[in-house]
């Protein structure tokens, strides 16, 4: 029998000077960065609950506590290889995930193609099997007002295919 699950990720940093700013990995040209623990990737910390979601094995948190010093500035890719590992322990494994980026800037086109290739990498699918959207909050907020950064993951993992 083929088993599906469904989960939905989400992540938000303020943007301040200094840190460098990393989305799938892909460092970005940006004079912000996220206020972080970790290296601050958004991309993948929503793709990291969103597995977690889906297994039901709590939120990035849980797993990665941001009062613990080792993952002090930590890559984020081992948050979401932690979360796969897990997954397959149950048998599931990524089919596709669809993530949507929240900023004001900088543009991502530039970016869009190495961040979903990096992605796919990291979850062992084909490119296709990635969606990454960029959305602006069109003024409204902090994020509209360029103070802050956001993403949203779904992924959907499989069982038996």
């Amino acid at each position: 029998m083929i088993m599906f699950r469904i989960g939905l990720g989400y992540d938000s940093h303020r943007l301040i000077q200094g840190p460098p700013l990393i989305l799938g990995t892909v460092p970005v040209e940006c004079e912000l960065g996220p206020a972080a623990h970790s290296d601050g990737d958004v991309v993948l910390h929503a793709l990291t609950d969103a597995i977690l979601g889906a297994i039901a094995a709590g939120d990035i948190g849980e797993h990665f506590p941001d009062d613990d010093p080792r993952w002090k500035d930590a890559p984020s890719r081992i948050f979401v290889e932690h979360a796969i590992t897990l997954a397959a322990k149950l048998g599931y494994h990524v089919g596709n995930c669809d993530i949507t980026l929240l900023t004001e800037a900088p543009k991502l086109t530039p970016y869009k193609q190495k961040i979903i290739d990096s992605i796919a990498g990291i979850l062992g699918v084909e490119a296709s099997c990635v969606s990454l959207k960029a959305k602006t909050a069109e003024g409204l907020g902090s994020i509209g007002r360029g103070e802050g950064i956001a993403s949203l993951a779904t992924v959907m993992l499989t069982k038996g295919v």
